[in-house]
């Protein structure tokens, strides 16, 4: 792997790969990379580091040790049960934190790409489903098991029903049931499933895909992707043909259309 350059901010690091990829490393591998309070506050500051960088056109969060994600830190919330007030304040802010965590994702302009191996859970299942693409190493076991604890996975729900048909993501919330990755990518969970020790590769080799296009074009295409999806049919239209529009317009269309036509690489300009 070719390395620029290193950024280390624990519990979660960074990398920063040639052809304009960036990895984010979720670095808490004893406690299977739950999301801690500060966990999150990392990873949503890197993701808005790299989502304003210039030269990064695509992120890939990945993790360290046997699991990508455990979800929330359930040591750290039953810890502040003995708070005054029962422990209603910090949960509150984790779970505020988790939210601004997952929409900074959906609104970062560059693509972002979950490689994900061992096991996604609760919220390690929510980033997946969050991330624009995904990939799973073929022996990874997905749940929201929150239901066999008593704590049904509501804000899981949230990414889960956006991305998974309403009677799968049931099933998910309700059984709490573990599933492998050829049953994620059958629901549209992951985009896809390769083998044991793969996923980080084969999500680089997305990024460097999507890195080498437009980086103006896939920041309008993946914001207006967003928009559109929670718009009624007739607006999505009529919003989606006025980004159209404005991405004809611009020069890096221009440029595309025209090394198309002349059958030459294209030379972006982000303008």
């Amino acid at each position: 792997m070719n390395i620029d350059v290193g950024v280390s901010r624990a519990p979660v690091r960074s990398e920063r790969l040639t052809a304009g990829v960036a990895v984010v490393f979720l670095d808490r591998a004893k406690q299977r990379n739950s999301l801690s309070v500060a966990m999150m506050a990392a990873l949503h500051g890197e993701i808005a580091v790299l989502g304003n960088d210039p030269s990064i056109g695509a992120i890939v969060i990945a993790a360290e040790g046997p699991a990508f994600c455990a979800g929330h830190d359930l040591k750290e919330l039953t810890a502040r049960r003995e708070d005054a007030d029962g422990g209603r304040v910090f949960f509150a802010e984790a779970m505020a934190r988790c939210s601004a965590l997952m929409q900074s994702i959906v609104a970062c302009p560059k693509p972002v790409i979950a490689a994900v191996h061992g096991i996604a859970t609760a919220a390690g299942c929510q980033l997946v489903a969050t991330c624009d693409l995904a990939v799973a190493e073929e022996d990874t076991r997905f749940a929201t098991p929150g239901v066999n604890i008593g704590l049904f996975c509501s804000t899981p729900m949230v990414a889960l029903a956006r991305n998974v048909p309403r009677k799968r993501a049931m099933e998910m919330l309700l059984l709490g049931e573990m599933m492998g990755a050829a049953e994620a990518a059958e629901y549209g969970l992951i985009n896809r499933v390769v083998a044991k020790g793969e996923s980080l590769a084969a999500a680089i080799e997305m990024a460097r895909a999507i890195a080498s296009k437009s980086p103006l074009t896939i920041s309008m295409g993946k914001a207006a992707f967003y928009d559109q999806i929670e718009m009624p049919l007739s607006a999505a239209y009529d919003y989606a043909a006025k980004v159209m529009v404005e991405n004809l317009l611009k020069a890096d269309a221009a440029e595309g259309i025209s090394a198309f036509l002349d059958k030459r690489p294209p030379v972006w300009k982000g303008c």
